[in-house]
């Protein structure tokens, strides 16, 4: 079995690249959002009930609980926690020695104390997934960086047995990811998702679209048709081979997987989600395949016994009937067909929804048997490996450590089993009680979560989207042209990846429904009547840009839109729009219409707030940090941290064949002196012998 080093250190750099991604991210945002003067003030959410100290840092794991007793408000809190967040994220990066389980922790243990307070805003399955991943990645960090040298048996020498097992949970994870996503969009009973055409509104209905979504969008249909087949194929079909004993399907899976994140982070800004998922597909490489470890081909060649010739020919035979398998079940259960005469390929759902019904119950169990087997046998190979470690106390302590990750693994895929149940309801009521129990105890950590990516698709009728106005006189109304999110139609969409704009997103969803479903809207009225100036940063990170800069609007109020990529023809403009109705009233301050909102939701903050004292140290620095990095621009922000990492990674590189070179000349120079000083040795054992010997024998000369 190939070893997977490699992949594990990459899969520890990219949980650490994602972390630094997300908390300088969510760094830009907090004032904004969270600060006192904020939409959603973070001081509201923790509030002392009388608990015990470790009682109630149990049921609301934040590390914020400790903000006053460092002088410091929630939101200041914040910005301490994100900012070492993002320092601590670099360690990883350009450091091995600090791919250390306990810089994963405080990664964890901050990033999960953030997304207590974060409300809404941070109510995102990505934010869930990394909270889960980050946990993995504790478990998937060494103690200690093994050796580089092989031992006589084979593998590293410096290896554990018990290293396989939590990243076979990383494994485990996308899996879950990427067959939950697929199955959930077929039982939504969404019609696009079921008549192929999803992507054919995907493109321009989709949050925050790059401008390459408006050249996928004007695609023929029948290739966005040809394209959700495959997304069902690589979602749903694909994940069982992640467990496949044939390296080869495995690969082919991870480079299915990769095809379809890179696509998606072409045509959107989904911030650091399909990042991450590119993370999780590392444990579906091998050293080999990373030219890491010296492949069969490296060797000579040598005669094959023909019990390893017959299990190549199996092996090759089950690969071929794997891919006959996929093909035909695509083109019998999509009714692929070519069109000769327009040059295309016809494609339609040829099974029913109670079909497909009757066929996830009967395999969604099967499912978590397969994961079952799967671990077993990552359980015998680590105790296997473990069987052949060389001395007793090594043993003793690879022993421990055995125990110790066996039951962790055995015991995150029991408490997993529960949120992946949800795919089909029927299997939920047929886990084991002892599942559930564990599930119930670890809920509010995030351990394990469900997902189910894009389960309906929206805006068929058009991109809804909401656009605030204000006016001074109630008669003559400004747009309030958000950074990022579609306003203006002569501008081209944006390419924001890593960073996620949190507002802009929220207020796509918001656009859903009426502005009742979306509490927070209300906030941000009254913040922007207010002038804010945090909250303006989040509309228009230049404040002379918003058009209010001068002196807030004395009134507001927000109107629906119908938004549509434009023709190819009228290049001069990106969008096409369409007045549909007005979403939010006009208010002004002390509007007794925008009172009743606040008071109904709760957003009328009476408690005091306290002030901190300005001589505070640690509350100077923080302020003096957010001053410099304020006039950023959140993503050149992200890509100069990228950067940096980059180009200290690439002068290590460059210095590194030095170092190489000269170890390698001071092994070459010891390798020389040490037959010298074995001969030498040699000789001076050899000449008592000699010298013994020789008197020996003269001695009857002389009697003689």
């Amino acid at each position: 079995m190939a070893s997977s080093r490699v992949p594990r250190q990459l899969f520890l750099q990219g949980v650490a690249a994602v972390y630094l991604f997300a908390f300088a991210s969510l760094y830009t945002q907090i004032p904004g959002l969270y600060g006192p003067e904020g939409i959603l003030p973070a001081r509201r959410t923790l509030r002392p009930q009388g608990k015990g100290r470790w009682q109630q840092l149990w049921e609301t794991p934040t590390l914020l609980w400790e903000a006053p007793r460092l002088g410091l408000d929630t939101a200041q809190g914040l910005d301490l926690l994100t900012l070492l967040g993002t320092m601590l994220a670099l360690g990883p990066l350009l450091l091995n020695s600090l791919r250390h389980p306990l810089i994963y922790l405080l990664l964890w243990a901050a990033y999960l104390s953030v997304c207590q307070v974060g409300q809404v805003f941070l109510y995102f399955q990505w934010d869930s997934l990394l909270l889960e991943t980050g946990f993995l990645a504790i478990l998937v960090a060494p103690l200690r960086q093994p050796s580089n040298h092989k031992n006589p048996q084979g593998g590293l020498a410096g290896a554990f047995p018990h290293e396989d097992l939590p990243f076979w949970l990383v494994r485990w994870l996308l899996f879950r990811l990427m067959f939950a996503s697929g199955v959930v969009k077929l039982t939504s009973r969404c019609p696009a998702w079921w008549g192929l055409t999803a992507l054919t509104y995907h493109y321009e209905t989709q949050c925050l679209p790059t401008p390459a979504a408006w050249f996928a969008h004007h695609l023929p249909v029948w290739l966005h048709k040809l394209s959700v087949v495959a997304t069902f194929l690589i979602e749903i079909a694909v994940p069982p081979l992640f467990f496949a004993p044939i390296r080869r399907l495995r690969l082919t899976a991870f480079y299915a997987q990769a095809l379809l994140q890179v696509l998606i982070i072409i045509t959107g800004n989904y911030n650091f989600f399909n990042l991450l998922t590119l993370v999780l597909t590392t444990t579906l490489l091998d050293d080999r395949h990373l030219s890491a470890e010296p492949g069969p081909r490296c060797h000579k060649k040598m005669p094959t016994s023909w019990p390893k010739a017959l299990l190549t020919m199996l092996s090759l035979l089950l690969e071929l009937t794997v891919y006959g398998l996929l093909a035909y079940g695509t083109v019998h259960y999509f009714g692929l067909e070519i069109d000769w005469q327009e040059h295309i390929i016809v494609s339609k759902t040829t099974f029913t929804f109670h079909q497909f019904s009757q066929w996830l119950k009967m395999i969604t169990l099967p499912t978590v048997w397969l994961g079952a087997a799967s671990l077993a046998w990552e359980l015998l190979v680590a105790l296997w490996r473990w069987i052949h470690v060389q001395g007793w106390l090594r043993k003793f302590f690879a022993s421990i450590q055995l125990s110790i990750l066996g039951t962790a693994t055995v015991a995150l895929f029991l408490i997993s089993l529960v949120p992946y149940s949800y795919v089909e309801p029927g299997t939920h009521g047929r886990l084991w009680t002892g599942a559930h129990r564990l599930f119930s105890s670890v809920e509010h950590l995030q351990l394990a979560n469900s997902f189910g990516l894009f389960r309906r698709m929206t805006g068929l009728g058009g991109r809804p989207e909401v656009v605030l106005e204000g006016s001074y006189d109630g008669h003559h109304w400004t747009e309030i042209e958000f950074m990022y999110k579609p306003g203006n139609v002569s501008r081209p969409p944006p390419f924001l990846i890593p960073h996620q704009p949190r507002l802009d997103w929220q207020m796509w969803f918001a656009a859903l429904g009426p502005h009742t479903h979306s509490p927070w809207f209300t906030s941000l009225v009254l913040r922007l009547l207010q002038g804010k100036e945090p909250v303006i940063r989040l509309v228009q990170n230049h404040v002379e840009k918003y058009p209010f800069h001068d002196k807030p609007p004395t009134y507001l109020r927000a109107q629906r839109y119908k938004y549509w990529f434009s023709k190819p023809g009228d290049r001069s403009e990106w969008w096409n729009r369409q007045w549909v109705e007005e979403f939010f009233p006009p208010v002004s301050l002390g509007d007794p219409a925008l009172e009743t909102l606040l008071q109904q939701f709760g957003l009328q903050d009476k408690s005091p707030l306290r002030a901190r004292s300005s001589s505070n140290a640690l509350a100077q620095t923080l302020n003096w940090v957010r001053l410099q990095l304020s006039p950023l621009e959140p993503s050149i922000l992200l890509w100069g941290l990228l950067g940096t990492v980059v180009t200290i990674r690439v002068v290590q590189t460059l210095l590194t064949p030095h170092r190489l070179q000269s170890s390698k000349l001071a092994k070459e120079e010891k390798r020389k002196q040490t037959p010298k000083k074995e001969s030498r040795a040699n000789s001076e054992q050899a000449a008592p012998a000699l010298s013994s010997n020789s008197s020996d024998s003269s001695a009857p000369r002389r009697k003689k």
